[in-house]
């Protein structure tokens, strides 16, 4: 992205998520290392425990009614689609990654990805808002866990120095809102093959 002298520090980037990026990595700068390390392997073992829960969600209603049967697949259905909505939305903007485009900024915790390998929105934090929304539709009592393990990714992603703020809040939004979405479609299917309560004379 070019840089704006006239009226964004960033061309098409908000001031303020550039703002928030530089106190977030900066925090994160002045972290121990231990905090800084366990931050690296956290943001993709959120992915992988929520990976795991669908997995174990999907071993747990296999002889489950109908309802749960189709909501526990249309979660990896809806958690696909989502992150095809993010790339596809990531080839189109084309924003460059904050770790080389704000001047000033703390150094990323974590490498930067190569040139090419675009900010917005969040890919991480789509997956993670998408597979928590519908897992929390999917099996209720895990909803509390999911619906924390989302924002958490989304966090991790700028203290890494790898999204701005906009970028993870974008992805949560459109994952949120794609498997809202997606699972209330499965759930009227559902419905609508439910069969006709019988009739009495």
């Amino acid at each position: 992205m070019s840089l704006s002298l006239t009226s964004n520090e960033i061309e098409d980037v908000p001031d303020v998520s550039i703002d928030w990026y530089r106190a977030v990595t900066g925090l994160a700068a002045e972290s121990p290392d231990w905090v800084q390390a366990v931050a690296v392997v956290a943001t993709d073992a959120v992915l992988l425990v929520l990976g795991a829960l669908v997995v174990a969600n999907l071993w747990r209603i296999r002889r489950a009614d109908l309802r749960a049967r189709v909501l526990a697949w249309a979660a990896p259905v809806v958690t696909v689609v989502a992150y095809v909505l993010s790339e596809t939305t990531k080839s189109l903007v084309e924003q460059e990654r904050p770790c080389r485009a704000v001047r000033g900024a703390a150094a990323s915790v974590a490498e930067c990805p190569e040139p090419g390998d675009w900010s917005f929105p969040s890919n991480h934090s789509t997956i993670a808002a998408a597979v928590a929304v519908a897992l929390a539709v999917a099996w209720r009592r895990l909803a509390v866990v999911v619906l924390v393990l989302a924002p958490l990714e989304a966090f991790l992603r700028v203290f890494l120095g790898v999204h701005y703020p906009h970028d993870v809040i974008t992805g949560l939004l459109l994952g949120s809102v794609t498997a809202a979405v997606g699972m209330a479609f499965a759930a009227a299917l559902v419905r609508a093959k439910a069969p006709a309560p019988a009739q009495h004379a």
